[in-house]
Order: structure tokens, then sequence, then C-alpha cells
């Protein structure tokens, strides 16, 4: 999951530029631009320009031209026309890579004793606790590790300045030690390739580590033939009912139960971290996601609306109150929100809608 900075509300700006700062705005815009009209609107440079072809590239530049002298560009449409507002670049707070380490080496902690308690039940098998405390914490930090770093990668590949990840501890006793994993964007998406980039870079990659895990986790997870009636397994998605058919050796005809190596249970958290994340609302990566490829408002409502049956489904009642939370506010949206997603892209969308089919928990 990345957390994302918003857009200067160039409407509302109290730190409105000077005539010499506006002098030294207007040939940055008309650099880029063919300045239909320019002018100061409720004290914020506005400039009305002709959209051209590339569009997309000048207004990147203009970006960067306007960061070296401290301000922030954002490209709407109004009334048919495109306008770019001009507001003061918000400041940001250097990191503190100090944190990171501190909250990363407690959640190694509080992840480690889960993985100890889950192999703890195994010893019978042969599953030595330290060895599955290590391992489990190790595919499971890996999933959420690969998931915000390719989020911080392609924010960075973006020329956006982004956090390292902050790695988020829980109780070990009440839950997998973990609530996951999260980096600050410090600056906006300049448009809506870039966000759509970072959405789905974190999912993929996660995605990616996450089938390499369970098939690890699978291949060496503890079979028994079913006595008796069983019940009370984990519901299943169909990728990871596919990698356990293909990898779990039966121990003879007739049914059997598989009891999960922590490794194992690694991969289907991840799936399920997976599914949570694609959500498409809010400011989860599903929801930026969404919000590159569609700007509608009644749209992102009806998804939202999907999202929140979904969760109600899983019986997922805390992330139903973090998205009931987040969906009170409206997704910003990139600075330039006026070029259109490239053709390529909104093809990685469909791969993205088959992952999260991948990840939906459907069998039981």
């Amino acid at each position: 999951m990345s957390d994302s900075a918003i857009p200067p509300n160039a409407e509302s700006s109290t730190n409105s530029p000077s005539a010499s700062q506006f002098d030294r705005i207007e040939p940055l815009v008309a650099l880029e631009f063919d300045v239909e009209e320019a002018l100061v609107e409720h004290g914020v440079p506005t400039f009305y320009v002709k959209v051209k072809p590339k569009t997309k590239q000048a207004f990147v530049r203009l970006v960067k031209k306007l960061a070296d002298v401290g301000f922030t560009p954002v490209m709407r449409v109004k009334d048919g026309r495109s306008l770019i507002k001009v507001a003061p670049k918000p400041e940001t707070k250097p990191s503190r890579p100090i944190i990171n380490v501190i909250l990363l080496l407690v959640t190694i902690a509080t992840v480690s004793i889960t993985g100890y308690t889950l192999s703890a039940g195994l010893e019978k098998y042969g599953v030595d606790p330290l060895v599955g405390a290590a391992s489990f914490t190790l595919a499971l930090l890996g999933i959420l590790g690969a998931h915000e770093m390719a989020h911080k990668l392609s924010a960075n590949h973006h020329g956006m300045e982004a956090s390292l990840p902050y790695f988020i501890p829980g109780p070990p006793n009440l839950g997998i030690g973990t609530f996951g994993a999260v980096i600050i964007q410090k600056e906006t998406a300049p448009n809506r390739d870039a966000l759509f980039d970072i959405g789905v870079s974190g999912p993929i990659a996660g995605f990616i580590v996450t089938i390499f895990v369970s098939a690890i986790g699978l291949s060496i997870s503890p079979v028994e033939p079913m006595t008796e009636t069983f019940s009370g397994g984990l519901p299943l998605s169909p990728l990871f009912l596919l990698l356990m058919n293909a990898l779990v050796k039966a121990p003879g005809p007739g049914n059997y139960v598989v009891y999960l190596h922590p490794v194992a249970f690694a991969g289907w958290l991840g799936m399920f971290i997976t599914l949570l994340n694609l959500l498409p609302t809010g400011m989860l990566d599903g929801g930026h996601t969404l919000r590159s490829v569609i700007n509608n408002d009644l749209a992102r409502t009806a998804f939202t609306a999907v999202s929140i049956l979904t969760l109600l489904i899983l019986q997922q009642y805390l992330m139903l109150a973090l998205v009931l939370f987040l969906s009170m506010y409206k997704h910003p949206g990139p600075l330039d929100d006026v070029s259109k997603l490239s053709g390529k892209r909104k093809l990685v969308a469909v791969l993205l809608l088959l992952i999260f089919a991948l990840c939906l928990f459907v069998f039981n």
C-alpha cells in the first residue's frame, strides 16, 4: 500500500506569488504551452492553454522547471478549456531512516513470534519452530518488502520522492504480527501514467514473490489422509488451489488434509494482501489504478460499493472500516488530469483484473 501526497489546492493557496514571481512563472509556462490567456484568479496564476499531441511530455518538463523556483502546476479542464494553475510547492519533511529501521526490527520480532507459534503445532511433522519462525518471517516480509519497494522505485522512476517502506508491527497473538507496510509519497504523480505505474507496481511485484513463496511452502507442507469429516480449513483462491493440486503429493487415494507450512501460509497471506490492495477504492493501490483509468465520480462510487460488498463477504471488518473511511475523501488525481492513460497501460489493467480474480477467495 502507498500513501500519496495531495496536489496543492491552487484555489485556496494563501501563499500567492508576487508580481515578480508571476513574471518568472509565465515564460516557463509559455515555453511549453501555447498560452491563450494568462491571469490571476483568486490570487493564483492561471493559464488557459491549447492541448497539443505531446502535452503529457510538455507538462512533465514544466513540473521540473517550476519545481526549481518553488512552484507546482496543476492542469485541469474547466468549461471545455484546458487550464494550468500554479501554486507554491508544498514543503516536505526529510525522511528519518532510523524510524524505518526500528519499525522493521520490531516487525521482525512480532512476525517471528507468530511464525514460531505456527511452527510449534507442526513439530510432529519435523518442522523446527525456530526454522519455521525464521522462514515465515523472511517469506512474509519479503512479499511486503517487494510490494512497497516496487512502489518506491516506480515513484523514483517518475521523478517523485518517496520514503523507504515503513513496516507496521502488530500483536502476534491476535493476528500475524504485522499490519503490513506503507511508503509515503512526498510528491504528487505528474500524470495518469505515473499514477497508474505507482499503483500497479506494488501488487504485481508482491504477486510474483507470492507465487514463489506459495510454491516453496506448499511443496514442503505436511499431508495426511482425511480419516474423518474435516472443518475449519482456510478459504482458498483459485491460484492457491491450483498450486496446491500441482505441488502437494497426495498420500494415497481419497481425500487428504494439507497442514500449511509457515512459508505456505505466508504465500496464502500474500494472495490475501494482494486482493485487498487491488480493491478499486480510495487510496488503495486499486483506487490509484482506477483513478488513472477512469475519472468519473459515479463509476468510482460503484466500484467502492463492490469493494465494500467484497469485504463483507470476506468478513474483513477492520479493512471495511478503513475503506469506508477512505471513501469519505475524493481521490485528488495526478497533477495533469488532462492527458490520457497510455494504451499499453490499459492492457496492464486487464492483467490486474486477472490477478484479482486469481487471488479472490472463493473455495473453502
